[in-house]
């Protein structure tokens, strides 16, 4: 029904200016064209893992820490960014010598406490210090702690290819479940912005991401199982209720990590948290989801192991 203005005549409803659907046209263009291009090297990486995959998650883990500090910074703090960078890189490198992993995290630990108190008391200007040095600590440990569960959940096997007799494709058990938790989050994340866009009425966090429903997610949601069940079933032989867990868990843990840095963004005052990646925004607007679901499979096919 057609409202009234105050002079009583009926108010009709403007259609969006031309400019912004062409805006939001090709806003979803660039998403696709950049996933096309992104998806087949972010899968090279997977199949080679190892110190392939440290290099891609060093990358990964520099600009993310870079993206923070920049919203940080804008927002008018003071982190040392150098710190956080050495920190992070270190928890990746952490990953890959899994005997010395302990010590390495002792060492960096030690040295990172030890370090960052000077670097404060040189300061002219202590207002706000302690807050920067929590900010400092905090940037690495959720850059770089949470991208190195990537580079636990991969492991160092590689994989290969057999053309003789047949062709045969062999992916280690850490590939498969690295497929499953990135499948997952596509899947996800292309299913909840779609069907939210078409259906969604009901706001799932409205303070945080206003954007996103309950209806995008529950659509993500049957996204993710599928690829859990597509990754873990037949491959890795898992049961097909403890793969649609893996589904519910990626979903949800994947929702988590979009939120919270949602909530990095609204309190930085900022959409993006960079524009290096075109249509998606920065590196943690791409991969902030991907986090929480890397921790939540790599700690659930750790427990699987354990049983």
């Amino acid at each position: 029904m057609q409202g009234a203005n105050e002079k009583g005549e009926p108010e009709v409803s403007t259609p969006p200016p031309p400019q912004e659907a062409n805006k939001e046209k090709t806003s979803v263009g660039l998403r696709l064209l950049t996933a096309f291009i992104l998806i087949p090297i972010v899968l090279v990486v997977v199949w080679f893992g190892s110190w392939v995959a440290f290099a891609a998650t060093v990358v990964l883990v520099v600009l993310g820490i870079y993206e923070l500090h920049t919203m940080l910074v804008q927002a008018g703090y003071r982190p040392i960014l150098w710190l956080s960078m050495g920190w992070g890189l270190l928890l990746l490198l952490a990953t890959m010598f899994p005997l010395q992993r302990s010590l390495i995290l002792e060492s960096g630990l030690g040295i990172t406490l030890l370090v960052s108190f000077p670097c404060l008391f040189a300061r002219k200007n202590l207002e706000g210090s302690v807050v920067d040095w929590a900010l400092t600590l905090a940037t690495a440990l959720y850059v770089g702690g949470s991208t190195s569960f990537l580079l636990l959940l991969r492991g160092t096997e590689v994989g290969w290819l057999r053309f003789a007799p047949t062709f045969s494709l062999v992916l280690p058990r850490g590939a498969w479940w690295t497929l499953a938790a990135l499948l997952g989050v596509w899947g996800f994340d292309s299913a909840a912005f779609f069907i939210g866009r078409l259906f969604g009425k009901h706001k799932l966090a409205p303070r945080i991401s206003p954007a996103k429903s309950w209806e995008g997610f529950l659509g993500g949601l049957i996204f993710s199982i599928i690829a859990a069940l597509l990754c873990t079933v037949i491959p890795l032989g898992l049961p097909w209720y403890l793969a649609v867990l893996v589904g519910v868990l990626v979903g949800v843990t994947g929702t988590l990590g979009d939120l919270s840095e949602s909530l990095f963004k609204r309190q930085m005052h900022v959409k993006d948290s960079s524009q290096i990646v075109p249509g998606h925004g920065g590196v943690l607007d791409r991969i902030d989801s991907l986090l929480f679901a890397a921790i939540a499979v790599y700690l659930f096919a750790s427990l699987l192991q354990l049983s």
